[in-house]
């Protein structure tokens, strides 16, 4: 799916990963040791939160009993990709691994829910108005505003185009479709992989 590029993407995805190092290796026992460990010893790098948008006031504690206008959730036990269609060959794993989702607690899921609905409560809006244009899309413009409205700005990986917009609200992603005949609404995890310069909701769209 084509998607507008955003300039801050790149900072929102950079927030999302925290990669821990661990060094192998042996010293000298005695003096040496506690000498090395003193000149090792440094302050482990902290990074804020990333912001949040398309917060509900009060934190859901179980998935919503109604889901409203079309809403999904998808995530996989270990955060990976299904096991592909039947006659798929040995590597198709590894080959789709770009395409790989973090996997989402129940909590996270009932976050991402909840802000699914204020989000799609905004682009209804947008359909409510009128005025689309051709194969029935509206504006970027009109959308990113609607996302704007609920907090949801570059800062939050926002990408908008040809019907399509995905945002990371800081706890999960949503995405889906909107035009004047469909609204959707999608959670699911942030991509392994997203596609360059589109934030960390949206799928690859190369390979390996």
């Amino acid at each position: 799916m084509p998607f507008r590029r955003s300039a801050a993407m790149a900072a929102a995805a950079a927030s999302l990963m925290v990669i821990t190092m661990t060094a192998c290796g042996s010293q000298k026992g005695g003096a040496a040791d506690e000498a090395g460990s003193a000149q090792s010893g440094s302050p482990t790098p902290s990074y804020p939160p990333p912001p949040t948008c398309a917060q509900p006031a009060g934190t859901p504690t179980a998935l919503p009993s109604s889901p409203g206008p079309s809403t999904s959730s998808t995530s996989s036990p270990d955060g990976g990709l299904p096991d592909g269609p039947a006659d798929a060959p040995p590597n198709y794993a590894d080959n789709h691994a770009y395409r790989m989702q973090a996997s989402l607690s129940a909590e996270q899921q009932a976050s991402g829910q909840a802000s699914a609905e204020l989000i799609l409560t905004e682009l209804a809006k947008v359909r409510k108005e009128g005025g689309s244009g051709e194969f029935g899309r509206f504006s970027d413009q009109r959308v990113e505003a609607a996302l704007r409205r609920v907090g949801c700005g570059e800062e939050h990986g926002v990408s908008v185009g040809n019907g399509y917009y995905a945002v990371y609200t800081g706890v999960v992603c949503v995405s889906g479709r909107v035009t004047k005949d469909e609204l959707t609404g999608e959670v699911h995890g942030v991509y392994a992989e997203p596609q360059p310069g589109a934030g960390p909701c949206v799928e690859n769209q190369g390979g390996h």
